[in-house]
């Protein structure tokens, strides 16, 4: 064993001596051609780093008293805003495939799950950043706060366009100050939010694009007919199941948990029932296109239904996501100012707390 270290360190000795009797000339690491030095465009022309490492105008510094955390606080939220631009980006080039009915070519089906799986790893990244804000402690923020005024993240232009073209219903947002959310933004802004409502959303086109699923409406094969008749006789096995258990606290709490799911399950047979949820905002999808989202889910692994699965699989990842990025900012308000009012006027918190529940 000795023999093999000492071979082995007399190996790497010769071939470190060697390489450093080696002409200069030689070292392949060094071959190549600097094209920049010949004019033409470069890396911070491209990315017009000028302007962006230039953007950074600390308010505290304008009022004489420079703050150190708010370089971290204006980077961070210009970032957010980047990735917001490259979310949109990939949003809309998804619903143009959507909308100009490309969605049949199932290469534009793989570049839809693509770019939406790229938004989600966007949404991941926005997620963890706020990990970076936490290093900020609140007196650090109180430290520059006041000089922020009446600015506030709700003035996002950007993430109330991603809301709009992903599908939040105008019906169910939360009133700003008792005010539609429009009324913050003016002039172009508020055009460009007004446009997006009037635009179809991600939700819409992939709602028509359900219910046109293959073999809903095939008289040889009766899906939702088989479905429900599947549902019933695994209802009824599971009744008999508990019904055999000896009465005591655990059967009783086993019978009300199953009357709960008895009633969501049948729920989905009964046409009118999805209608009035619908109307409520407690399902989104309508009932053709929620027969066609569960086709795909039961049948996801027969090739016609592999792509279409992964794709409402990404779309679920969007959900939660958004869901995530929207709790992570309650929680960094209320860790920064607690119940205080936001700087743009809003309850803060209690504003945003009540937004976690879009989906």
């Amino acid at each position: 064993m000795k023999q093999l270290t000492y071979l082995l360190h007399f190996l790497l000795r010769f071939n470190f001596s060697k390489l450093s009797l080696e002409d200069e000339n030689n070292d392949k690491s060094q071959e190549g051609i600097n094209k920049a030095s010949k004019g033409g465009l470069i890396y911070g022309e491209y990315l017009q780093l000028n302007k962006i490492l230039n953007a950074q105008e600390l308010e505290s510094e304008k009022k004489g008293k420079k703050i150190h955390d708010e370089h971290l606080f204006i980077v961070t939220h210009q970032a957010y805003e980047l990735w917001f631009k490259q979310i949109l980006w990939e949003m809309d080039s998804v619903r143009v495939i959507f909308q100009n009915g490309h969605v049949r070519d199932e290469r534009n089906m793989l570049k839809v799950i693509t770019r939406m799986n790229r938004i989600s790893l966007i949404l991941k990244l926005l997620v963890e950043q706020f990990s970076v804000l936490e290093t900020m402690t609140a007196l650090d923020f109180f430290d520059f706060r006041y000089y922020l005024s009446p600015a506030s993240g709700f003035q996002s232009l950007q993430f109330r366009l991603l809301e709009n073209k992903i599908g939040v219903p105008q019906s169910l947002r939360v009133p700003y100050n008792r005010r539609h959310y429009r009324d913050n933004f003016k002039g172009q802004d508020h055009e460009l939010l007004l446009q997006s409502e009037q635009e179809p959303t991600l939700l819409q086109l992939v709602e028509a694009w359900l219910e046109r699923t293959p073999g809903l409406d095939s008289e040889e094969f009766d899906f939702w007919g088989q479905f429900e008749e599947n549902v019933l006789k695994g209802l009824e096995e599971e009744f008999a199941l508990i019904q055999a258990k000896a009465e005591s606290e655990e059967k009783d709490d086993l019978l009300s948990e199953f009357q709960k799911q008895r009633d969501i399950l049948l729920s989905l047979f009964d046409e009118k029932r999805h209608e009035h949820l619908l109307s409520k905002g407690e399902r989104r999808l309508s009932y053709k296109a929620l027969k066609g989202a569960l086709m795909i889910y039961f049948y996801r692994e027969e090739p016609r239904f592999q792509v279409p699965f992964q794709l409402l699989t990404s779309l679920m990842d969007l959900d939660v996501l958004m869901t995530k990025w929207r709790y992570n900012h309650v929680c960094l308000v209320h860790r920064m100012i607690g119940g205080k009012a936001g700087t743009g006027g809003s309850s803060g918190y209690h504003y945003l707390r009540s937004t976690v529940r879009y989906k």
